[in-house]
């Protein structure tokens, strides 16, 4: 059709596109800031797929759960009534929550679980962000049921966007399916046994026709779309295990933006995002309308030496609208991208390597850093019951393997009755500047010892790795002056396993500097930093056997949760608490707790 071979492509219109944006996007009239109030029921729905019936933990009887969409400057209300029989928060996944950080969302972190039976009401303003962010339940595994897209709007409207209007905007969700009981799964993975695995993977809440039940083919996403026409995909990877490829076959991406912040237009015919991660690409409708094309979703693992776990393709079907037959035709006519191998991680590494930040909108990147952190991530053990010395080496009738951050594994004892928040805020008001919460453990600034972080000999148990198994446990935290500007270097090791590590801090962005394969030498790999335009993300993978070097300005007081957001690590440890201290003004510290928050208190 005369539409599809006239229209421009999504990038080469952004180009011009942006030059009219510095222009003319202060010409426009701001909208009016709104009061946004949503009610989450949090109960279980019995859901029937792969013949099984099973009890599933939703929000509002839906997978995934309600969209919230914003515009820039809102405030949003969300009371969570909890009906579920498990202890629950929510957390506002990317949201900044300045001076707001006991709405974050964390259980005992920033605040006590929402216990079964009872409410809570979160309040936080969406200030100084546009684009895709996300919810999800940050408690025992249920995120995989419980989570949902927030969507930020520019208050200038989608005439300010930095790339043309799309025609329709679409949040494109990539999760699992899992025939578990996921509390279970966590208190499995927490005592080091590691025999759960998800029966499949799914695209808005569907298996997709790679599945079936006795041979009646599962149900699969649908995107109706009409030729020439360009449609933004809001796309979030909310998956506990895995990192992904997705592609389109007969179509391309635009990537513009990522973790709500605009990119360089980069195009491509695969995306890879990692649990945590949002990329907001467009699509353009420019492919032969008469046909259908599947939308494929792959998960990556890493190659051998590393453990290999069953995964799931799935796939979803983008039909134009215009054809009169697209709907009646058989399955076989469906097109099907080609798909990078599973463990193709190098293609993950030189996708991100593509990513910089649009110079239009880019914030400043400090010229130095305050303070310098070596952060190793990888897998170790502790003794069962406290012991002070047991079997290793895979014994798990004596130890526990456990994920960690320089050899601490994080982990608060039941018996902590006082979230870390709560205990810092009034302690430090008791003690003065500085005070801690009792029982930290401070994240140093680097492993206890140095070694061949990459040596794959250390990825299965045995006499290499032996020697470096042994970790503790402890509530690991760092604490950081406001305003202090703090690189990061996250080195993923070979310690009995060989994965990526999706890196997620609460409460701030981060300017990802660099990455690299193998071991970190700063004297050659600082020389790589892009002070220029780097990214800003919220969530930075750390590539297979490589590193990643960050920077962010610690100017957000609180107790801000940083951990990686494979849940199985999080679950294991692969976790600490960095605490950003008071300003010297009001405007630059926290406010006690809103006037109910500490009611909710077991």
């Amino acid at each position: 059709m005369k539409c599809c071979q006239s229209s421009p492509t999504a990038a080469a219109a952004i180009v011009a596109f942006s030059m009219i944006i510095l222009v003319s996007g202060t010409a426009i009239p701001s909208a009016a800031a709104a009061a946004v109030e949503h009610t989450f029921v949090v109960s279980q729905v019995n859901m029937t797929h792969l013949c099984k019936e099973m009890a599933f933990t939703v929000v509002n009887g839906q997978l995934p759960g309600p969209t919230i969409e914003v515009t820039e400057g809102d405030s949003v209300t969300v009371h969570v009534v909890n009906k579920s029989p498990y202890n629950l928060t929510i957390h506002w996944h990317g949201v900044y929550q300045l001076l707001n950080c006991w709405n974050d969302g964390v259980p005992m972190i920033t605040q006590r679980p929402i216990l079964p039976n009872h409410n809570f009401t979160y309040r936080f303003d969406v200030a100084g962000q546009e684009g895709t962010l996300w919810w999800h339940a940050h408690d025992a595994f249920l995120r995989g049921t419980v989570h949902g897209a927030l969507i930020i709007r520019p208050r200038h409207g989608a005439a300010s966007y930095p790339f043309p209007k799309p025609h329709r905007e679409i949040p494109v969700i990539i999760g699992e399916w899992w025939e578990k009981d996921l509390p279970q799964v966590d208190r499995n993975m927490t005592n080091g046994y590691f025999d759960d695995y998800s029966s499949g993977s799914t695209i808005n809440g569907k298996l997709g026709d790679l599945f079936n039940c006795s041979g009646v083919l599962e149900d699969g996403y649908v995107l109706d779309v009409e030729p020439g026409k360009t449609y933004l995909l809001r796309i979030i990877n909310a998956a506990l295990f895995s990192e992904y490829f997705l592609k389109i076959a007969g179509h391309k991406f635009t990537v513009v933006a990522s973790d709500a912040n605009y990119l360089t237009p980069y195009t491509t015919d695969v995306i890879v995002i990692a649990p945590g991660e949002t990329l907001d690409a467009l699509v353009v409708a420019d492919a032969p309308p008469a046909g259908r094309y599947y939308m494929a979703a792959q998960p990556i693992q890493a190659p051998p030496p590393d453990t290999q776990t069953p995964e799931y393709a799935t796939r979803a079907t983008v039909q134009y609208s215009s054809s009169s037959s697209s709907k009646n035709s058989s399955r076989d006519a469906v097109v099907m991208p080609e798909m990078p191998h599973q463990h193709d991680t190098i293609r993950s590494f030189y996708f991100r390597g593509n990513l910089t930040g649009a110079r239009h909108r880019h914030r400043h990147v400090p010229a130095r850093a305050d303070e310098r952190l070596f952060v190793t991530l990888g897998l170790g053990s502790v003794c069962r019951h406290g012991g002070a010395s047991c079997k290793r080496g895979g014994n798990l009738q004596e130890s526990i393997v456990v994920a960690n951050v320089n050899n601490v594994s994080f982990h608060i004892p039941a018996a902590t009755a006082t979230p870390i928040l709560e205990a810092h805020y009034y302690r430090r008001r008791r003690a003065g500047a500085g005070a801690g919460t009792g029982n930290e453990h401070e994240l140093a600034d680097r492993p206890p010892r140095a070694y061949n972080y990459t040596d794959q000999t250390l990825t299965p148990f045995g006499p290499e790795e032996m020697r470096l198994e042994p970790t503790s446990r402890a509530v690991v935290a760092r604490r950081f002056r406001h305003g202090a500007t703090v690189d990061v270097v996250f080195q993923s090791t070979a310690m009995l396993q060989g994965d990526s590590n999706p890196m997620h801090l609460h409460g701030h962005d981060v300017f990802l500097l660099a990455q690299g394969i193998g071991n970190y030498d700063a004297a050659r790999d600082e020389a790589k930093y892009n002070l220029v335009n780097p990214p800003r993300k919220n969530t930075v993978l750390v590539p297979n056997l490589g590193w990643a070097a960050v920077r962010f300005v610690a100017d957000n007081p609180g107790a801000w949760l940083m951990h990686c957001h494979f849940e199985f690590h999080l679950s294991m440890g692969m976790a600490a608490v960095f605490i950003v201290e008071d300003g010297p003004t009001m405007d630059t510290s926290l406010p006690p707790p809103p006037e109910d928050f500490l009611d909710g208190r077991p």
